[in-house]
């Protein structure tokens, strides 16, 4: 009996311990039933369900951790496990995302996704590695629209002087200039500064018009789709590549799972979105002349930003791939 209590000990003693539970912060610059909420509620519940709860993921949403720019420095620095980011801001960590987001490179969503999901979008996910991020999906903003308060805007001429916010991104303030805007960058939410005339106007996917009420305060809206937006799925590398390879695996695919959904999500609702926008008063111009901003567009591919080593192979990758 003795001996079968020792064996028992010992066996205790000598065993692993239990995996430890894992805690994921998450952070999301947006309010709830946004684009990047609508996947970051996605990833919470499959990472959840598949875990049975032994990895939680508490999603810190509405700019409760700051701006995107803040919430990528809380990353890299390990304060914040993950995010769900919009591209734009990325650049000034990963500059060659913003191949992704040149003016008028993808023609429809069955384009993205297969330039997105495939080996390109997989080598801006890696290249994301240097700066300490792990890459895991890309979800999505969607297509970017202008709208203003000033005038309607048929012709590139109609943007001529407008005071146009935009991200806090290189490559958005150089379209913007480029465009005859003048481009100013600011945090997100921006409605104070539209209702107040600190700014004109934004440019943003149409979700974001009807969710932030921005038919308020905007009167004129252009479909003017002039840059697919996309979001990534971020986390802290050093973080990632320390978990349990089952975790690793169960975070990627929970990652690309919440991916598909949101932009189902997206795609599904921009009809309506639109619709409602016009039933709220927007006055919109479902065709502008988009030739006239490809023309004020197309010497941005001689910037500085896309003339790096690697950066201008890589662009021309994308172009290849999307015409």
């Amino acid at each position: 009996m003795r001996k079968a209590v020792l064996a028992l000990l010992t066996a205790l003693v000598l065993a692993p311990p239990a995996a430890a539970a894992v805690k994921i912060k998450l952070g999301v610059v947006t309010k709830p039933g946004s684009a990047q909420n609508v996947a970051a509620e996605k990833f919470k519940e499959v990472v959840e369900a598949r875990s049975g709860g032994d990895v939680t993921v508490k999603i810190y949403h509405s700019a409760s951790l700051g701006s995107e720019t803040e919430i990528l420095q809380q990353i890299q620095m390990g304060s914040v496990q993950m995010g769900i980011i919009t591209l734009g801001p990325i650049d000034a960590f990963v500059p060659e995302v913003d191949v992704v987001a040149f003016p008028f490179l993808f023609k429809s969503y069955d384009q993205v996704d297969r330039v997105l999901d495939g080996p390109l979008g997989a080598e801006i996910l890696k290249r994301m590695e240097p700066a300490g991020f792990k890459g895991l999906a890309f979800t999505e903003n969607g297509f970017r629209h202008l709208t203003n308060r000033v005038r309607p805007v048929h012709t590139v001429d109609d943007v001529k002087g407008l005071k146009i916010r935009v991200m806090e991104s290189t490559l958005h303030k150089e379209l913007w200039r480029a465009l005859g805007a003048n481009p100013t960058p600011m945090a997100w939410p921006i409605y104070t500064e539209l209702e107040q005339g600190t700014i004109d106007g934004q440019e943003n996917p149409l979700w974001v018009a009807w969710t932030y009420k921005l038919f308020e305060v905007q009167k004129y809206l252009s479909l003017t789709g002039h840059v697919y937006s996309a979001h990534a799925v971020v986390a802290n590398l050093g973080w990632f590549n320390g978990l349990p390879r089952a975790t690793r695996d169960l975070l990627t695919d929970a990652a690309r799972e919440a991916a598909r959904h949101e932009r189902n999500w997206n795609r599904s609702n921009e009809a309506d979105f639109l619709a409602k926008l016009k039933k709220a008063g927007m006055v919109v111009d479902e065709h502008p002349d988009l030739d006239s901003f490809r023309d004020k567009v197309a010497g941005l591919k001689n910037l500085d930003m896309f003339r790096r080593p690697g950066t201008a192979e890589l662009l021309e990758k994308f172009l290849a791939a999307t015409r």
